[in-house]
This record gives structure tokens, sequence and C-alpha cells, in this order.
């Protein structure tokens, strides 16, 4: 089968829009939409979350990726431990299934037929959220307690089932759960914890399900989930992730691989252009060029055959300086992909 390109999902926020502003019309618009309530009622937030998430995943959707995950512009983080915390204050850490909802994926099924109809085409989604270990590690640290880890997995499972759509206009391709701390740092617990942790998070049907790391040291653990579809690692910044799992290792667990090959690591590359006595560079500049992307693809795509079914950039791009320059990114990495 063909590589789809996808991307890892956070976008910058349009210059009509800040931070603050933008982060309260989203935490105004998740309670509405828990509450059964139209958001696009509400002036304020049609104006800064609807409209804004909406039109950002347009952006992405024109760069010409197969699969497109939702523009992640509110903290991946806080997406879910905000609604764990409602949990937290009634006394559990298991966010209740009507609650485990994420907005902007609201915002793509209310206007999956105008999308279709725009493109022309059934439009194929990509949805991401940070996983039980990252919550755990953040919300209680790295002593294990078995009950409340089972109660993270679940949460997430919810949310993740909550996200499969599956109509004439849009299809939820792929669910991935981001585990960036795996392989820096973790749970003090075993491995076979572990696995089932994310056996159950990755506990439901109707999409591709993909773990994403920024690390491939411990990629091998994973491959005893029988759940997950799709490993995912960063490769483009780190090249020496590429070296962490072999073709016959997928083969023997059945399972595929995402690579990054293209790099997001903004910070670093406008060091390297400052170092190169570029300090105002345009958003030609901070894009690597297509033939060094198509090189990275082609070295991934020469070692994993036919297991490799997803590429794309790596990490996301929410701070990237602009939409415009996170468009391009995107541009050249279908391109680059394509042209092979």
């Amino acid at each position: 089968m063909d590589t789809l390109i996808d991307d890892i999902g956070s976008f910058p926020l349009p210059p009509t829009v800040d931070r603050e502003t933008f982060n309260k019309a989203y935490a105004l618009a998740r309670d509405a939409i828990i509450a059964g309530r139209d958001v696009r009622q509400n002036e304020f937030l049609l104006k800064n979350f609807w409209k804004v998430t909406l039109d950002s995943f347009k952006t992405k959707v024109r760069s010409g990726l197969d699969v497109v995950n939702y523009p992640q512009q509110y903290d991946g983080m806080k997406q879910v431990s905000d609604v764990i915390h409602m949990a937290m204050n009634k006394g559990s850490f298991l966010v209740e299934e009507k609650n485990a909802v994420l907005p902007e994926v609201h915002v793509i099924s209310e206007e999956a037929k105008n999308l279709s109809e725009e493109f022309d085409k059934k439009i194929l989604l990509r949805v991401s959220l940070f996983g039980p270990m990252e919550q755990y590690l953040k919300e209680v640290g790295t002593v294990p307690y078995s009950d409340v880890l089972d109660n993270f997995a679940e949460t997430i499972r919810r949310f993740a089932k909550n996200s499969v759509l599956n109509t004439k206009h849009v299809k939820t391709e792929v669910v991935s759960i981001d585990e960036p701390s795996f392989g820096f740092m973790g749970i003090g617990t075993s491995n076979d914890v572990l696995c089932r942790v994310l056996e159950k998070s990755f506990d439901f049907q109707g999409a591709v399900r993909q773990i994403h790391l920024h690390s491939a040291a411990r990629l091998p653990d994973l491959l005893c989930v029988k759940n997950i579809d799709v490993l995912s690692f960063e490769y483009a910044a780190s090249p020496k992730n590429i070296e962490a799992i072999s073709k016959k290792m997928l083969d023997d667990a059945d399972k595929q691989i995402r690579v990054g090959v293209a790099r997001t690591d903004i910070d670093n590359i406008l060091a390297e252009l400052n170092d190169a006595d570029v300090a105002k560079p345009s958003i030609e500049q901070l894009v690597e060029s297509e033939a060094v992307i198509r090189k990275r693809y082609l070295t991934a795509k020469e070692k994993y055959g036919d297991r490799m079914t997803f590429t794309g950039p790596d990490c996301g791009l929410g701070s990237w300086p602009s939409q415009e320059a996170a468009q391009l990114l995107l541009k050249r990495t279908v391109d680059a992909v394509k042209s092979v």
C-alpha cells in the first residue's frame, strides 16, 4: 500500500486571536459542547474558537496531507487534564463518557459536509491526544498505583472512542496516543503493567491505532501491545532513533511504522540559522528543502518497506512563527514524498 502522509497535530494560532483569548474561548466552548449547546450561537466562541479551529484546519487540508490532524492549538496536556480535574473534584480519576470530548473533533464533525464539498473529497482525519502514562506522570508522578493507572487508561480510551467519526463526509482514519516522555522517564512499574495500561487505552475500533514517541529507545517494549497498529517516532531531528527497531521486529509483531522525515524543532533550526549569520530568516529558509526531506524519506522507506504505512513531519508545529511557515513545511513534506 502507499505510504500515507499525516501530521502530528499542533499548529500556530492565526494573528487574529491572542493566546489568552483563545484559551478562554476553548474552555467555554468545551463546557458548552458537553452541555449540548450550539457553540455557534455565542458570538465570542464563534469568533475566537470555532472559526479559528475551522480556518486553521482548512489551511492544513490545503497543504495536501492525506490524513489531517485537527489543529491542536490548546495545550495538549490540558485538553485531557482539565477534564480529569473535573472528575477529581468529584472524587474520581475516571472521566465520565459524556465529558470525554475533544472540541476540535466536534467542530470538524459539525462542519464535515461543508468541508467535504469545499475540498471535493472525503476528509480523512487524524486525532491525537496525550496518553495515560503522560497524564499520570503529570498528575500523580512516578510511583505506580494500579487502580489510578487503570482509570487514566479508561479515560483515554473514552476520549479516543468518542473521536472516531465515520460518515460520508469525514472519517477518523487515525487515532494517535502520544507518550513523549516514554523512553526518557517513566512510571516505576513493570513493562507488563505498562503494556496492560496501553492495551486498555487502545481498546476501541474504527480507526488505525497509532502511538507516537519522541524517543525510540523503548519502542521494542511496545511490540507486546496487541491493540497498537502503528508505532511512530521522530527521525528527522533524531536520526539515531531509526536504529532502535528493525523491519524484522515489525514483521514478527505484525506492526506498522510511522517515521517523521521533516524537522520541526524550530528552536534548533533558528539557532543554526543564526550561527550561519541569518538573524531574520524567511519562511523559505526555515523549512528544509524537498531534496533533504525526500532523501530522508527514501532512507526510511528502504529500511521498512511496506511496513512504513505513514510518514510526515516530526512533532507538531505549535511553536512555529506563523501558519504560513507551518503550512509550507507540510506542503514541502507532501511534495517531497509524493515525488518519489
